[in-house]
Formats: C-alpha cells, sequence, structure tokens
C-alpha cells in the first residue's frame, strides 16, 4: 500500500483587537518566542522535537510521505495586517500548488485570527486551501484552546483537534491526536460525521486555566473514552479580547455516527453551562495584590508571585504598562523581581551603559491602555544596571521546553531607592514571561526570590506555580481587558453573556 502524502502547514496568530500595535509581516519572519517563518523541508528539522503543533503532527506520521509548505508564528498583537496575512497565504498556496497529488492537508493554525477585512482569518486560511484541493482531500486541523471558531470554518474542516491544557503544555500531543484522527478519516470512506456547539456565555481568561476548576475537571472529562459512535470530542474557550461575531466558547465532536455525536456535543454543552458560576475570576487591585504579597512573604519559604494579566503579551497587550511596578514602588516592596517590562531604549541605554552604571531612565508607558490614567504613564526613574543579556537562550520550562529564545537586548534594572528594593528586567522584543529561564538568563534563580513579578495571564503557572508560596493575580490597567462587562465590545453576537452571570450582550 503506497504510503498516504500529506501536506502540512501553520499560520498562528493570537488577534487582540484591542491592541494598539499592529501585526505585521516581519513580526512573523523574525520570531520570537515562536521560531521564525520557515518553509520546505527546513520545517522537519525545526519542529519536529518542539512542543508544537505540527512538531507532534510530524513525530506521529513517520509512516507517511510529508510535503512541508510553511509554517508563520508571531507573538500576540492587534490585527494582523492584510498584506502580511494575503503574503503568507500566497506563499503557503503557492506551496500547495507545487506539491503533486496530495491524499491529505494538515494545518497548524490558532483559532484566534483577526485581519483586516476577515474577523475569522483561520476559516479564510482553510478557504483558500480548500479551493486548491478541492472537496475530496481531507483537511485536518489543530487549535489553541483558546480559539474563536465560527460554524462556517467548522464546516471547511474535516477533523479538528484543540488544546486541553493551559498553560498548553501538551500542543505537540494535540497535534498528534490531529494525526490520529485524520488517520480515521482517511480509513472511513465517508466523510466523518460532525457536531458543532456554542456556548452563551464569555469566559475571562483569567478563569481559563485547567490547573483550577471547573476547567480541570471539564477537560478531565475529554479524556474520558468517549461514547459508541464518537471518535474525539474537543472545547475551545474562546479569546475575549476580540471583537468579533464569534467570540467565545465552543464544542465540538467527530464519529461515525451523527446522532451520538449531536447528542454527545448537548452532553458537554449542559456540562459547561452548568458550570458557568464556577468560573470565579481571581484578580485584586495591584495595591492590594502588594500587600498581600509583602504580607505573605513575611513568614513564607517560597517565592510570592504576582501576574499582571491585563498587560500580558501573550494576549496581545503591549507589555510595557507601569501600574503594577507604580504599585510595588509606591508600597515599598522588598525582594521584588519584575520580569519583564517590554522597553527597547531602557534595554539599549542600559547595554551603551554597562553593568554597575547609574542611569536616568523613562520605563514603559508608550501605549496608554484604555481606562489608563496617570499611573500608567511612562515612568521616570533613577536606577542601576545590575546585569545584560544577549536574549538568545533556551527555554526548559512544561510549555516552551526546548524551544530557542530570540529576544534582543535585556537588562536587570535595580530601582535606585532606599525605600524599596525593585529590580526589573526590560527587553527589546514583547513576550509574556511563561519561562523561568527568562530571569536565569540574567542570572537570577526565581525560587530564591522573594516575590516575582511576571507579565502573563496563566501559562506562566505551568513553570512558576510549583515554586510559588501563593499565586497572586493583580488587576492593572492594560490592553488585554479581562473585566468583560466593562469591555465596549461592539461586535458580538447577540444574547452573549458577558461573563459568567455577566449582563447580556445586545448588538446595535
Amino acid at each position: 500500500m503506497a504510503r498516504a502524502r500529506i501536506a502540512i502547514a501553520g499560520f498562528q496568530h493570537e488577534t487582540n483587537t484591542f491592541a494598539p500595535v499592529r501585526t505585521t509581516l516581519d513580526k512573523f519572519e523574525l520570531g520570537g518566542t515562536w521560531p521564525a517563518l520557515t518553509q520546505g523541508a527546513a520545517i522537519l528539522d525545526t519542529f519536529t522535537d518542539l512542543n508544537i503543533p505540527i512538531g507532534g503532527f510530524i513525530s506521529a506520521a513517520a509512516d507517511w510521505s510529508l510535503v512541508p509548505v510553511l509554517w508563520a508564528g508571531a507573538e500576540p498583537g492587534g490585527y494582523v495586517c492584510r498584506a502580511a496575512f494575503d503574503e503568507i497565504c500566497h506563499r503557503l498556496c503557492r506551496g500547495l500548488l507545487q506539491a503533486g497529488e496530495l491524499d491529505g492537508v494538515y494545518l497548524d493554525l490558532h483559532g484566534a485570527m483577526v485581519v483586516d477585512g476577515f474577523e475569522d482569518g483561520e476559516c479564510e486560511v482553510v478557504r483558500r486551501v480548500r479551493e486548491i484541493v478541492g472537496n475530496d482531500v481531507p483537511i485536518a486541523v489543530s487549535l489553541d484552546l483558546h480559539g474563536n471558531l465560527s460554524p462556517e470554518f467548522f464546516a471547511l474542516c474535516n477533523v479538528v483537534t484543540i488544546y486541553r491544557t493551559y498553560p498548553h503544555i501538551d500542543m505537540a500531543d494535540t497535534g498528534r491526536r490531529a494525526r490520529h484522527l485524520l488517520k480515521l478519516q482517511l480509513d472511513h470512506a465517508a466523510p466523518l460525521c460532525k457536531s458543532f456547539r456554542q456556548l452563551d456565555y464569555l469566559l475571562p481568561i483569567t478563569t481559563q486555566s485547567t490547573r483550577r476548576e471547573p476547567a480541570r475537571r471539564l477537560y478531565a472529562d475529554l479524556e474520558q473514552t468517549p461514547v459508541a459512535g464518537v471518535l474525539s470530542a474537543d472545547v475551545a474557550m474562546g479569546f475575549p479580547p476580540a471583537d468579533i461575531e464569534h467570540c467565545g466558547a465552543s464544542l465540538l465532536c467527530y464519529g461515525t455516527e451523527q446522532a451520538a455525536c449531536d447528542q454527545y456535543a448537548d452532553q458537554l454543552l449542559a456540562s459547561w453551562q452548568k458550570s458557568e458560576p464556577e468560573f470565579i475570576d481571581p484578580m485584586v487591585e495591584a495595591e492590594v495584590a502588594v500587600q498581600q504579597a509583602m504580607s505573605i512573604t513575611a513568614t513564607a519559604a517560597k517565592p510570592v508571585v504576582i501576574c499582571d494579566p491585563q498587560d500580558n503579551p501573550g494576549a496581545g497587550a503591549t507589555g510595557d504598562t507601569t501600574g503594577l511596578l507604580r504599585a510595588l514602588i509606591n508600597g515599598r516592596a522588598q525582594g521584588v523581581w519584575f520580569g519583564m517590562l517590554w522597553d527597547e531604549e531602557a534595554a539599549t541605554l542600559a547595554h551603551d551603559a554597562g553593568v554597575g552604571s547609574q542611569l536616568q531612565v523613562v520605563l514603559g508607558g508608550r501605549y496608554p491602555a484604555p481606562g489608563s490614567a496617570d499611573c500608567d504613564a511612562p515612568l521616570p526613574v533613577s536606577v542601576v544596571v545590575e546585569a545584560l543579556g544577549d536574549g538568545n537562550f533556551t527555554f526548559t520550562g512544561p510549555m516552551y521546553g526546548g524551544a530557542r529564545a530570540r529576544l534582543g537586548k535585556m537588562a536587570l534594572l535595580r530601582i535606585d531607592q532606599d525605600d524599596c528594593d525593585v529590580h526589573v528586567i526590560v527587553g527589546a522584543v514583547r513576550t509574556q514571561n511563561a519561562d523561568q529561564e527568562i530571569f536565569r538568563h540574567l542570572g537570577v534563580e526565581p525560587s530564591t526570590c522573594r516575590i516575582i513579578v511576571v507579565k502573563s495571564a496563566g501559562h506562566f503557572l505551568a513553570d512558576y506555580e510549583p515554586i510559588a508560596e501563593k499565586v497572586i493575580f493583580a488587576e492593572a490597567t492594560g490592553s488585554n481587558p479581562c473585566v468583560l462587562k466593562n469591555i465596549a465590545y461592539r461586535n458580538l453576537r447577540s444574547g452573549l453573556r458577558l461573563g459568567p452571570g455577566g449582563p447580556v450582550y445586545t448588538r446595535a
């Protein structure tokens, strides 16, 4: 029997429509936390051993003849510029046209890409691919847990798998599951049966972690053996800072019997609807978070971790707001290691001055967030340069472990004030802190710190929570709004509730 010929490609972006910085082609070409844009055979060398879906797919498909086309991913941010989207799609489609006869296509997508001109970027990607390969060639897709899925996207795909963990430690596993489901589709004489449902309430990012209830329990249910006639089921919890019609959580099932898929989808939907009151937002005001952390560290043997979720670069925020940093300084916090603030200018000045130098710098605040106030303005401060780094290192945490960071100039700065002890990492490349190596790269061992501050919303939990005495979610302004009832949405579908038990949205 001939080996199946499967084209593989990826195009990932998580789009925050409230973020001030648009995502251009160079963001995909340069990489950062993600690998840079990669084409052709180099995909097999770059991704096979990484915890990225296409890597898991490759490792599970040794018995197939893979045709690597393209992979592109950029750090979450504002709208993907149409020119960038069209160029990457052009390269992808050109590769498919040159691939010859195919038995299937695998696409490593995100699920929450919004483009200038397309609310549903993934739907447009799959539509263009479908135009080339036709309706008889099955298309398998893997998606991020934070995907905002539309019925139109679901209809275009033969099979879809979705991450089941947040933090996303199962990205490669999701690619392997996509390979398994595509194999079942290739072996099945007809298209697999499928069912799609959408929840009627939005879930804040801060309540979505599968390390906590109720998401931990609800996702564990997906690991159980499906009922007869059902082969696979997955849930996407959605990405709230996307002002689009199909923002929100959805679930899907695949199988060999339509009635079984429909019944199982309804059962899953009922479980999620019933669990709505359990999704409790953990955020506290920044000043309160600082006071809580200082109180705990008085007797704690391990660090207290404070996260700044509304300025999480991993959800498209700028990563340069100063609200939480000001709260730490004004609160006279001691033993604080803050990482990291996106500030290329400060990082460059530190490198020019050298270790041990004292500088006057203006930190962050270059992209005012919606609702920001004077407390989030650029922060003039005197600092001492404690360490410098080039931003090139290997991640070791559960999520990014093995991937190579390319974060540009980085510097560790100590706030030069006698009444506080606050150390801040600044960096030239915007990224969330989901891995302790960001600190270690500059000589700081996180497990020995008193207070650790990270600009992240949930991914940090995989690497930081195991070393933490306590994790505190601080509410400071930023362009990743997490209090959903306060967001000025304009394009959601009517009837959605803005958060668990929140007000019902009506589209004007």
